[in-house]
């Protein structure tokens, strides 16, 4: 991988980053609210969408966040790291691999 090629890279991921980051606490935020002070949840479709940004939010910025940082470094670290989100992205679909994980904690 070229230098520009990392450089732009860095800054795509960068970027993205740090959008999904303040999309994030937003979210939560509203859903904190929410909480306290019902507003969201007469609206269905708006409610089960912010949840599931929430639900899964978190785990999409560590992701951008680690491409970010891994394109940094030598090819082998950065496809490793896509391997193991690609792993992590596949058993989110098996419901009980899942459930199983929240059960530990």
């Amino acid at each position: 991988m070229g230098k520009a090629w990392k450089q732009t890279m860095e800054k795509v991921f960068d970027i993205i980053g740090e959008i999904l980051a303040v999309v994030y606490i937003v979210v939560f935020a509203l859903l904190l609210i929410d909480a306290q002070w019902p507003f969201l949840s007469n609206v269905d479709w708006l409610y089960n969408a912010f949840k599931i940004v929430w639900q899964y939010g978190a785990f999409v910025i560590a992701a951008i966040v680690g491409l970010e940082a891994m394109v940094k470094r030598n090819f082998l670290f950065f496809l490793i790291f896509c391997i193991l989100v690609a792993l992590c992205v596949i058993f989110l679909f098996f419901p009980g691999t899942y459930e199983s994980l929240l059960g530990l904690i």
